[in-house]
């Protein structure tokens, strides 16, 4: 499952957004002032598995999901380095940092002044000093060991890791190298807080709710900071978001539709969580189940396999695979089939967003 954890500082509306996407409904808790984390489970909206359900009438239908964490307490000045110790952290895929873009004199910004694109880097600075903290320390055992004797995985983690503390010390989060193959393993232990993609989210006021991202990053002068690499943003109202949530369906879209939003805040955060980190869908379908599948992209046909099953893994022997334009167009797999649109793909296939798969496999 995809694991991203919310940031942010006091006053933000983080903890009211993550409530609202996931399944959690009691607030995170600190205990003896340690960071805890509260976990929720939110689904990815697809209107394709929409389409498919409605054309299979399953018994269950089941879509893709992300795991999200939130903290118990607000980070503050210093404190990022709290969040190096907390598993939902260290072990994310990505980090979702909630900025504030709102202005209400009832909610005191910790900082006394709302400056979304201050916030955003103090943020990030936090991220890199917490780092560089983690890397400091491994290099110091890392040159004590080798004093002991010559390893060469010892010194190109050394060399690696000279190059980490190089572009911490420069200000730089550890996502902007562009690191590849073993050198990526060799980091992926230390969990770096400033190497996971990061998605800011921009709790904006109810006027200057809009789809046009551009305009809000402008408005809080963010443009700058969302050119920086594995970097992408969405912009909501936790106001609007809590009166949708309060609705029925029918009603909150006309409601979204009043504001001329195609879809809910929360539906983009969760969706450009899912794009952030790289993966695409693919789908199963027939009478008992219809399911989205979360898989990276660029996957094997035999890897995305095993998404479903550890047997169809190992005893696979085709993919058969039609694409979701194609079942859609014509109505039913029969019909794809005698225009020749099901494909019979072997091991080197790789997957695509969208297709609709069978796995045919030895038992």
């Amino acid at each position: 499952m995809l694991r991203a954890a919310l940031i942010g500082f006091g006053q933000t509306g983080k903890t009211t957004l993550f409530q609202l996407m996931t399944s959690a409904r009691e607030p995170a808790r600190a205990a003896h002032g340690k960071a805890e984390a509260t976990i929720g489970i939110s689904k990815v909206p697809d209107a394709r598995l929409d389409r498919l359900t409605a054309m299979y009438n399953p018994k269950k239908r089941v879509a893709a999901t992300i795991e999200f964490a939130d903290l118990a307490m607000p980070v503050q000045a210093g404190a990022a380095q709290a969040l190096v110790d907390v598993a939902a952290f260290k072990n994310a895929d990505a980090l979702v940092h909630v900025l504030r873009a709102f202005a209400d004199p009832t909610v005191a910004h910790p900082a006394g002044s709302v400056n979304p694109a201050r916030d955003a880097q103090s943020m990030e600075d936090e991220l890199i000093l917490a780092d560089l903290g983690v890397t400091e320390r491994r290099l110091e055992r890392v040159e004590k060991d080798l004093k002991k004797g010559k390893s060469p995985e010892l010194e190109r983690e050394k060399a690696v890791l000279t190059q980490c503390k190089a572009a911490l010390e420069e200000g730089r989060p550890l996502r902007s190298l562009t690191l590849q193959g073993d050198d990526l393993r060799r980091l992926r232990g230390f969990q770096f807080l400033s190497a996971k993609p990061l998605l800011i989210v921009l709790n904006v006021d109810e006027a200057n709710v809009s789809d046009d991202l551009q305009k809000a990053a402008d408005a809080a002068g963010l443009t700058p900071f969302l050119s920086r690499a594995a970097t992408g943003a969405v912009a909501v109202c936790a106001k609007i978001e809590l009166e949708i949530a309060q609705l029925e369906p029918a009603d909150a879209a006309a409601f979204l539709a009043d504001l001329g939003l195609r879809e809910s805040g929360l539906d983009r955060v969760i969706r450009a969580s899912y794009e952030l980190l790289g993966y695409i869908s693919f789908f199963t379908v027939g009478e008992d189940e219809c399911r989205a599948w979360s898989i990276p992209r660029n996957l094997a046909a035999p890897v995305a396999a095993g998404e479903i099953h550890s047997d169809i893994q190992r005893g696979f022997i085709r993919a058969e695979v039609v694409s979701y334009d194609a079942l859609i167009t014509r109505g039913s797999m029969a019909a794809c089939r005698d225009h020749g649109e099901v494909r019979l793909e072997g091991k080197e296939y790789i997957v695509v967003d969208g297709d609709i798969i069978n796995f045919r496999h030895a038992t």
